[in-house]
């Protein structure tokens, strides 16, 4: 039979049992605050990183070159990015040539202007195949908007060549045009769709000045000298000289040979109605001794220089 404790061992046994139960707590919270001190620090590192990463993230996007994107629902209205898209690199719009009526390859160049420090979007626009003006001023123009969005609504350059030079003469003149680019360099411009459609039956014209007067009605849809006003009028608006106002146009830097089967009165006119109308920043310029046109001019000595450091003062 188990025997009964005095009345005051009770109280010693309590205090007994209170003093385990304080060194057990104050035990336990020691060694609670010693994993404290070794975890903290490792924690503050991972969400300094986790910070960092984020911020990176948000700053300095992914790069997309190779990549190709999509303006708009049609197969043709698609653009191609070379280099990355980090927020200080200025981007570069490119308008291929090729009599509106095919591809010609911007690859080569559009690495060369990415490897100097832009963000280059090689851009296709519906072909007079597909349909005739203005659709194809329509997809440059969506194309700057699309591109715009995605760079946090900075302005791009455009660099067109030939028939993409006419598309980006007309992107710098049609409505006030500097508020939606930055500047127009262009190769080669065909700036007066009309005058290559009155050139092209001059006698002895060149095969290709013959293929761009044909060009030239195709993208029109009409012939101006038997299919009415209406017909006139599209040729009148295909004309980047006949929405010249000045300084709502963006700058421009336009370039040929004096050989080029598209001559530099297409430009030199564009540039007079521009001058004339307040618009100082226009540069038209001849290279001599070379018949290269569009693209190829890149090719002539010293060319693609100036065609560098124009855009990069306008970047």
């Amino acid at each position: 039979m188990r025997q009964a404790l005095p009345r005051r061992a009770f109280p010693l046994r309590r205090a007994f049992l209170l003093r385990r139960m304080f060194l057990l707590r104050r035990a336990f919270l020691l060694r609670r605050a010693f994993l404290l001190r070794r975890t903290l620090p490792v924690l503050a590192l991972c969400g300094a990183l986790l910070s960092a990463g984020t911020a990176a993230r948000a700053t300095v996007p992914p790069p997309v070159s190779g990549r190709t994107f999509s303006y708009g629902s049609h197969a043709r209205q698609t653009l191609t990015a070379y280099g990355d898209r980090s927020a200080h690199r200025p981007v570069l719009v490119v308008l291929h040539g090729g009599y509106w009526s095919r591809d010609t390859d911007w690859s080569r160049w559009a690495r060369w202007f990415a490897a100097r420090g832009f963000t280059v979007y090689d851009t296709d626009y519906r072909l007079t195949s597909d349909a005739v003006w203005p659709a194809q001023r329509d997809d440059v123009l969506a194309a700057l908007r699309w591109v715009r969005r995605h760079h946090g609504g900075a302005r791009p350059l455009v660099l067109g060549s030939s028939a993409g030079g006419h598309l980006a003469v007309s992107a710098a003149t049609y409505g006030a045009g500097r508020s939606r680019v930055r500047g127009v360099a262009a190769l080669s411009p065909v700036a007066s769709p009309h005058r290559a459609w009155v050139d092209g039956a001059r006698p002895g014209a060149s095969a290709e000045r013959r293929a761009l007067r044909r060009a030239a009605v195709r993208l029109a849809g009409c012939a101006p000298d038997r299919d009415g006003r209406r017909c006139r009028e599209r040729w009148d608006d295909l004309a980047a000289a006949s929405h010249a106002s000045g300084a709502d146009d963006a700058p421009m830097f336009l370039t040929h040979t004096d050989g080029d089967f598209v001559p530099v009165r297409h430009s030199a006119e564009l540039a007079d109605v521009e001058r004339g109308s307040g618009q100082r920043d226009i540069t038209v310029r001849t290279v001599r001794g070379s018949s290269a046109h569009g693209m190829g001019l890149l090719e002539e000595s010293g060319v693609a220089k100036s065609v560098l450091r124009w855009l990069r003062a306008h970047a």
